[in-house]
């Protein structure tokens, strides 16, 4: 009866692979993995060709019965494109199958993308809230942030380079002018982390590639428990800044005095209320 690796693998850098995972690589009787092009490249580098089938997201159902027929006879390594298996990746349900079934599971640690944003965000790493992949839907992607607003601990979490800049539309929207790390390419050649708020950030990346991930800080506290007044919680979706900033306009507030009097009240940038203003007059015309 083999045993099932969960083996973690470089998200950008080869030189990151750890001896032992590059040994239990070229072991195993079989690799499960996400994308065996890109797994492919991977054992090349070590000079390694083992048997390897494919196991993603969208036929792990099917393949399931062979993986686990595999570790009857030997032991089978699985792996994703980048990182850790399971974290954000495909391979939990083949992990719990083989456990329940009585295989042995070790897991060999490797790079995290999770972990490592976090490092080099600068934000305390004492504890975070990984989301993972937001929703594509703007609607569900600002429910998301909502629903995560309140956490005192970071955020964490992936996005695809050409939903970046919907995604901090909807950061500055929603958590205002929150500090944030945006980390594109971790360990590659073109490695850059991006510091600032969700507004700057916009104006940064006007084109961004690469892999992406995103940490924000977490809701600050100020002395004596109160919330700290600067991320926006209290008009967290355009649609309730918008009717704000309406009945504002239509009472003949000026611009600059509406703009000021939102982003007091509520912790606003104020060049997120200017934005909706100038749209709300634009709208008029």
């Amino acid at each position: 009866m083999g045993t099932l690796y969960i083996v973690g693998t470089p998200i950008g850098n080869l030189e990151d692979l750890t001896p032992r995972a590059a040994r239990i690589l070229g072991e195993v009787s079989l690799v499960a993995a996400e994308d065996t092009r890109v797994s492919r490249r991977l054992l090349s580098h070590l000079g390694i060709r083992p048997r390897i089938t494919s196991f993603h997201q969208h036929n792990w159902r099917g393949k399931l019965d062979q993986v686990l027929a595999q570790l009857a006879e030997g032991d089978v390594a699985l792996v994703t494109d980048a990182g850790m298996p399971g974290i954000s990746d495909p391979g939990s349900e083949l992990v719990a199958a083989a456990a329940q079934a009585g295989f042995k599971v070790e897991v060999v640690p490797g790079p995290s993308a999770v972990t490592s944003a976090l490092a080099i965000s600068g934000f305390p790493g004492d504890g975070f809230l990984f989301l993972g992949f937001l929703p594509r839907r703007k609607k569900d992607r600002q429910a998301r942030l909502k629903e995560a607003s309140s956490s005192a601990v970071p955020l964490v979490l992936f996005e695809a380079p050409h939903r970046l800049r919907a995604m901090l539309a909807d950061m500055e929207a929603v958590l205002g002018d929150r500090p944030l790390a945006v980390c594109r390419e971790l360990t590659k050649l073109h490695e850059e982390v991006f510091r600032g708020t969700a507004a700057e950030a916009l104006e940064h990346f006007s084109s961004p590639r690469g892999e992406v991930v995103v940490v924000i800080q977490g809701r600050q506290i100020a002395a004596g428990g109160q919330e700290a007044p600067n991320d926006g919680a209290g008009i967290a979706t355009d649609e309730e800044l918008r009717k704000t900033l309406t009945g504002l306009r239509q009472s003949g507030v000026k611009a600059k005095d509406a703009v000021a009097q939102v982003a007091e009240s509520t912790g606003l940038a104020k060049n997120r209320v200017y934005r909706v203003w100038v749209e709300l007059g634009r709208e008029a015309r």
